[in-house]
């Protein structure tokens, strides 16, 4: 079950907001889901600077959801016990929810100028959205509405993400580039072997697939005249997704619908130390720029993701090696991905070598094997 905890705070001295039309709101959204079950709705109003430490032990959320006042650098504002106006500054918001690292996955900061408190609270949990500028009321509940609504259907919270900022542009509120969202995934699924004798309908065979009986994935090792699916779209015999170092023919089948037969080329890799890793990066981000999807603002966030790690004094390479593959996850299965190929060769090569072993895997993209 999702606990979400909805903070709200109005103080006295402070514009007044349509608060509680947004925690009505909300709550409509998950009654209407399809697992309703699945949700737990805690509220706290007039929130104290003592409050939120208190609710969130107490609590223990999955999800937090902040409606109120931002201050851009100075902080959040919450309520002193006069109820008025007292600021939480952005380094010990960020102090605070690392504390809940392991419980909390997402939060969202509905209040204006947020994007400097999801920043620093990214640094600690794994999903959080702000705001980049000034928001109003009308579209900070709308953007809420869309995001719930998505949430209870079962979607990520990037698509939720998503959702919200489409619910802007359906009512012909013209923000739906202010709600930005700061995510990465550190748990990554891997495929495992099972048990090689499958029944016909656990390797989804039946009367229309009868040719497309032998399906595997490799992880690691050698995969020879396979067939690389990138897209949602499989066929053919003995499909086969590597998820290793060496593959030495195949097919891709990209977002274009297309088979293009290859031969994976092998490359030797540059010293990580001669390798610019932002100039590669730009340049990755610059190419995959120009494909036509609908997944552009989502290849965008992961590069967002990218340049604030690359920001930090010590890196994490494996943050970057995830924000890139989900940028190239949704990029390959766009039409035109194909042609860009030849483009993203040079550059990804050397990022591969600046990210290390671990990540040799991301070549076999643009068909290429170390």
């Amino acid at each position: 079950m999702k606990k979400i905890l909805i903070l709200s705070v109005n103080p006295k001295n402070t514009d007044k907001l349509r608060l509680d039309e947004e925690v009505r709101e909300i709550q409509i959204a998950l009654k209407l889901a399809t697992d309703r079950a699945g949700f737990e709705i805690v509220t706290q109003s007039a929130l104290r600077v003592e409050d939120l430490r208190r609710v969130l032990l107490e609590h223990q959320p999955t999800i937090v959801h902040f409606c109120g006042h931002g201050a851009g650098s100075h902080g959040l504002v919450l309520e002193n016990n006069s109820g008025q106006m007292q600021l939480v500054s952005t380094e010990s918001l960020a102090r605070l929810f690392k504390l809940f690292q392991e419980e909390i996955e997402c939060v969202l900061l509905n209040a204006c100028y947020s994007e400097t408190q999801a920043a620093a609270i990214h640094q600690h949990i794994d999903c959080v959205i702000g705001m980049n500028q000034p928001i109003g009321d009308k579209a900070a509940i709308k953007f809420a509405v869309g995001f719930y609504d998505a949430l209870g259907a079962g979607k990520t919270y990037e698509d939720c993400f998503e959702f919200g900022c489409a619910s802007l542009d359906l009512e012909g509120i013209a923000s739906s580039e202010i709600p930005v969202i700061k995510i990465r995934r550190r748990h990554e699924q891997t495929a495992q072997a099972t048990n090689p004798v499958k029944s016909d309908k656990e390797q989804g065979i039946g009367k229309d697939n009868k040719g497309e009986q032998e399906s595997s994935v490799s992880v690691g090792g050698r995969v020879k005249d396979s067939v690389i699916i990138i897209g949602d779209r499989k066929v053919g015999q003995n499909r086969s997704v590597s998820v290793g170092n060496d593959v030495t023919g195949g097919a891709i089948i990209t977002g274009d619908n297309n088979t293009t037969n290859i031969k994976f080329q092998p490359v030797r890799l540059p010293e990580p130390a001669s390798v610019n890793i932002e100039t590669e990066l730009n340049a990755l981000h610059e190419i995959l720029a120009k494909l036509e999807t609908s997944d552009r603002r989502k290849i965008d966030n992961a590069f967002a993701d990218i340049e604030e790690e690359l920001n930090k004094p010590q890196p994490d390479k494996n943050e970057v090696g995830k924000a890139l593959e989900r940028a190239f996850d949704y990029a390959k299965k766009a039409e035109g991905f194909v042609g860009l190929m030849e483009k993203l060769k040079p550059h990804l090569t050397k990022t591969v070598a600046w990210l290390g072993e671990n990540w040799h895997n991301l070549l076999q993209i643009v068909g290429l094997t170390n």
